[in-house]
């Protein structure tokens, strides 16, 4: 008999006795509908992943166009970055292991809402709720959830505001609402979380509460750098003189040239 579990009953010998006939064929065939069970869940698991990734283009492309929309109406960019990332497979399975869940297609796209995710560093505060607003707006973007860290810090004093969207990506045959997590936050508190996230997997760090402490009060501080920055950015503002009509119409013009070009 062929060693080939994949065709088991073409490839079995003709002297065969009854009871290999019967019983050979079952054991091999059960491998066989395992592994081409485990080969469909491989494609649809790569393709899932395929449209989680198209959501956050979809989603980044968003927050390019509210850039560019802020550039041109209030004369500066809100945003001062974005980064994304895609949940590895480890983390997705682990995640679902802690809920008790299997490691299905199905599952991942009913029960986690992190596998795709996109981080917005704004210069200020109010840029945040700005963006998170326009975005909340769009007619096509489902807020799911929203977390306001910022209001409502964490305890160890992470600041961040966080949305649960869901947005439709067209596929050639289908539309698929995807969802996506959202992060945004100032240069500031992502300096912090950098950090943050750095030290906590530190290993055998000694006087680990006191670090924790002082995390703490760096965070409290750094809201406070947020605020005077605001603050500062606010005055300079309604100090400024007031350009001319002509001035208005040259820095619009000169901006419409350096976005188109864009």
């Amino acid at each position: 008999m062929s060693g080939n579990p994949f065709f088991p009953i073409d490839e079995m010998s003709s002297d065969s006795n009854d009871a290999q006939v019967m019983l050979i064929p079952k054991v091999d065939k059960a491998i066989y509908d395992h592994r081409r069970k485990l080969a469909g869940t491989m494609v649809d698991y790569k393709e899932m992943r395929m449209r989680y990734s198209c959501a956050i283009k979809e989603v980044r492309t968003k927050f390019d166009v509210l850039n560019s929309e802020f550039n041109v109406r209030y004369q500066r960019n809100p945003i001062t970055s974005i980064s994304s990332r895609l949940k590895s497979s480890a983390s997705i399975m682990e995640k679902l292991n802690r809920k008790g869940l299997d490691f299905t297609v199905e599952n991942v796209e009913i029960y986690l809402h992190d596998v795709a995710g996109i981080r917005v560093v704004c210069s200020y505060v109010d840029d945040i709720y700005g963006l998170a607003q326009a975005l909340a707006k769009q007619d096509d973007i489902t807020v799911l959830k929203e977390k306001d860290y910022i209001k409502n810090p964490k305890p160890n004093g992470y600041r961040s505001y966080h949305m649960i969207v869901s947005v439709p990506v067209f596929f050639s045959d289908q539309t698929r609402d995807m969802a996506v997590e959202v992060q945004i936050r100032t240069i500031a508190m992502d300096f912090w979380a950098s950090l943050e996230h750095q030290l906590k997997y530190k290993q055998d760090v000694p006087n680990q509460r006191e670090i924790v402490e002082q995390l703490t009060s760096c965070a409290e501080q750094i809201a406070s750098i947020d605020k005077q920055m605001w603050q500062v950015r606010r005055q300079i503002e309604m100090t400024e003189d007031l350009p001319t009509e002509e001035e208005i119409l040259l820095e619009k013009l000169r901006r419409i040239d350096i976005a188109i070009s864009e």
